[in-house]
């Protein structure tokens, strides 16, 4: 269980940074005018089939869960204009196949990657955990698609933008974890236009900004566990009323292949690492602490038409 509430404590890291990029987007997208011949602009076709297979490997200190999963959707129209429906399907979770419950069968993930006001937070209360991560993997590469849209302009290889984000998100509940936040900007480039295939490569990182705006609780979380100040920061609670101090960098770097034709996902790849210095202390305030131990968290996830 402790596997998985890490993999989906980094999940929803993903969810609440891009979640609320595209919440702005779409606010926004009415008074922003779009850019001139965007060059990867989405064209959407009502009744159109999507079908994308995911493949996904999570690794901390103590084991690898693997996982893949099938999503298929549709291309519907509504009056704030198109999104996509996808229903997810064929679970398998470390070789071995394993059977959703209906609520989580009937769930209907909504995307798009045209601002779309009608857009909203996935109920993830309603899905079995194990599809927290590819549901929040998912809006991932739509909402970094969205912020290529909205807030650069891509047409030449090699074109790049930073986009300066850094407002601190939050995954801290009441039942494990006492504080949890990251702190990113967004760098983007876009990395090959192929015409001859009519597909286009865009590298969006998600990466530490010059001042993280993370709190740090106490002052040997200070010190950068790598090469940038640290962006990442993690209390959880431990057995024997002992408590978890976590610190370090956290970055996402995705690859995604673009259709030059109607601007749809084709494929893409998520490298999500954090390097992490953690002790282990005997009080909440995180003074009467072990040796620090250090390791990598590792998510890596793709994406590919089905």
């Amino acid at each position: 269980m402790k596997i998985i509430l890490r993999i989906l404590m980094l999940a929803i890291v993903a969810l609440l940074s891009v979640f609320k990029l595209w919440a702005f987007q779409n606010s926004t997208a009415a008074d922003t005018p779009p850019a001139q011949q965007d060059l990867l602009a989405r064209h959407y076709q009502e009744g159109e089939k999507l079908s994308y297979h995911m493949k996904a490997s999570n690794r901390n200190r103590e084991k690898t869960l693997l996982y893949e999963i099938q999503a298929d959707g549709v291309v519907k129209q509504n009056a704030a204009g198109f999104y996509e429906e996808y229903a997810w399907s064929g679970l398998i979770v470390n070789g071995k196949p394993m059977v959703l419950p209906a609520g989580s069968q009937s769930f209907r993930q909504v995307l798009s990657l045209a601002p779309n006001p009608s857009m909203g937070l996935p109920d993830l209360g309603k899905v079995h955990p194990m599809m927290i991560g590819p549901i929040t993997d998912m809006l991932t590469f739509y909402g970094d698609m969205l912020i290529v849209h909205y807030r650069g302009q891509l047409a030449h290889e090699g074109d790049h933008f930073y986009f300066k984000h850094g407002t601190p998100n939050s995954w801290a509940d009441s039942a494990y974890v006492t504080l949890g936040q990251d702190s990113i900007d967004f760098d983007v480039t876009l990395e090959k236009v192929d015409q001859k295939s009519k597909v286009a490569t865009v590298i969006v990182r998600h990466v530490p900004p010059p001042k993280p705006q993370i709190r740090i609780p106490v002052d040997w979380m200070n010190a950068p566990v790598a090469d940038t100040p640290n962006n990442w920061v993690q209390v959880e609670k431990a057995a024997a009323g002992k408590f978890s101090g976590q610190i370090g960098k956290e970055t996402f770097v995705a690859r995604i292949n673009i259709s030059l034709l109607d601007g749809r996902i084709i494929s893409a790849k998520l490298d999500n690492p954090v390097e992490v210095m953690e002790r282990v202390c005997e009080d909440a305030a995180l003074s009467k602490c072990g040796e620090p131990e250090r390791y990598q968290i590792l998510r890596q996830v793709e994406i590919y038409q089905d």
